[in-house]
């Protein structure tokens, strides 16, 4: 039996699309089964988005894992919080501009001396409350370099080998768009000594991060800070210590401090005449800058309940689904709205008293 030409093309052609449409099928339950499928898509467009708004472009394609890790990228136009808004650390802050941010912005000034050229890692530490977070903030919007707020549960994977590529993925990430600052905060948790009772994925992990960080293979050119903040310095593995060169403490405020902050704090408020925030600076001894903001909170929401007293016919209805509650004015009272009286002396005092007894409380309670 004789077989034509058109035979053999119609065969050719048949197996062609038999296999075709067989690697498009595997192909996709390959994707479909990939259990990390839907956190990747979304991640990467997250990504895509973030990257376009900070007008990043990368010649090369990312991966998978760096578009996780990308989607961590911080707009610092959206970032409120400047040098300003931290208040009574002036001279901490002189510091980290002049060591982490000014090499940065100009390295063209200091690429003739390896003595100057920015640290690789960055330590913020102190107790809570005292501002590390906040001066991270002011920082990638100061910077003018890409900022990584990387948030540690992306780098969780409950499949094996997962968490070392997205470890990987953030300094791969970061070459690719440095200069570059990576920001980890509460770092102890991560980074904490390593002991043999961690579990093999964790340590390995660790290990990667480490090697990737400061290792043989790592640039001494490239321009990429790691940042972290913690109020449990002791906690860190040594191997992080000798990685973060640049160390700031940040401790609870002096009282001169303690008034710079007040200041800040009400700033924008309605004091009256009579306060003297020296006087409630030098009894606030041990409060952290964000004690002295729940202090000043506390005595502004005084006013608010005298005013509600002052007026007691204000009603107020339920909403149709009973789940919030609106607060309606009479036209007089509508009128009055805005003459909340200013913050006083008493209000800063009594709220004072009310968060040392709370402080005490707290301390005689604990474990």
């Amino acid at each position: 039996m004789e077989v034509s030409s058109n035979d053999i093309i119609l065969v050719v052609a048949r197996l062609s699309l038999f296999t075709l449409s067989t690697f498009i099928t595997i192909k996709l339950i390959i994707k479909y089964m990939d259990p990390t499928y839907q956190r990747k898509e979304a991640a990467a467009k997250a990504a895509s988005e973030l990257m376009k708004t900070l007008g990043i472009k990368i010649k090369e394609e990312l991966t998978d894992y760096e578009l996780m890790i990308a989607s961590q990228l911080v707009d610092p136009k959206s970032i409120p919080v400047t040098w300003t808004n931290i208040g009574g650390l002036s001279s901490l802050i002189k510091d980290i501009q002049d060591t982490v941010i000014l090499p940065v912005k100009r390295k063209d000034l200091f690429s003739d001396s390896q003595l100057t050229q920015p640290p690789k890692g960055v330590l913020l530490y102190g107790p809570p409350g005292c501002g590390k977070t906040m001066i991270a903030k002011a920082t990638a919007r100061e910077a003018g370099c890409n900022f990584i707020n990387l948030d540690l549960s992306i780098l969780t994977d409950k499949w094996y080998g997962e968490s070392q590529k997205l470890a990987g993925a953030v300094f791969s990430l970061a070459v690719k768009i440095q200069p570059c600052i990576v920001f980890i905060d509460e770092i102890d948790s991560f980074l904490r000594n390593r002991s043999v009772q961690d579990h093999e994925a964790t340590a390995m992990m660790k290990s990667l991060f480490m090697t990737l960080w400061d290792g043989i293979v790592t640039d001494p050119q490239n321009v990429i800070i790691v940042m972290g903040a913690t109020n449990r310095p002791r906690d860190l593995d040594p191997a992080i210590r000798r990685r973060m060169p640049a160390v700031f403490h940040i401790p609870l405020p002096s009282e001169a401090q303690r008034e710079d902050i007040l200041k800040l704090i009400l700033s924008e408020e309605s004091v009256a005449d009579n306060v003297d925030l020296k006087k409630v600076a030098s009894e606030t001894e041990g409060f952290s800058g964000s004690d002295l903001r729940e202090l000043c909170r506390a005595a502004a929401l005084y006013r608010v309940r005298d005013f509600f007293e002052m007026h007691p016919s204000v009603s107020s209805k339920k909403t149709e689904d009973n789940s919030q509650i609106n607060f309606t004015l009479s036209e007089d009272q509508e009128k009055s709205q805005d003459t909340l009286r200013p913050i006083t002396m008493d209000d800063l005092l009594k709220s004072k008293e009310k968060m040392k007894e709370t402080k005490v409380s707290v301390t005689q309670h604990s474990f």
